[in-house]
């Protein structure tokens, strides 16, 4: 997925939900916090990608969204990642389909 967009265009997918960092599960990431408006951020972003603890003492590995999603089946029925990437798998098929088309 991240091979077709820029870093920038790929961050800008996240909706900052915090789902991927157990903002719903009762026990988030010591790291997860929230901004002013409600959305959620790492404190440690830069430096996410290592061993961590939950708030109440749980050892969590970070791992990239693309690590995550595959492992979770409940991350991706909630995460934009996951919804940006199934448009993404939509349009391809259009397009093979569309270049048929074409080609006929």
């Amino acid at each position: 997925m991240r091979r077709y967009l820029s870093e920038d265009d790929f961050e800008d997918i996240c909706c900052r939900c915090g789902i991927c960092c157990g903002s719903e599960d009762g026990d988030p990431c010591e790291n997860l916090r929230t901004d002013k408006d409600g959305k959620y951020y790492c404190s440690i972003y830069e430096n996410r990608f290592a061993t961590h603890k939950t708030v109440n003492g749980t050892i969590i590995k970070c791992v990239p969204i693309e690590a995550a999603l595959r492992s979770n089946p409940e991350l991706r029925k909630k995460c934009s990642y996951a919804k940006f990437s199934i448009k993404k798998q939509v349009m391809q098929e259009y397009k093979k389909e569309l270049r048929k088309d074409i080609n006929k």
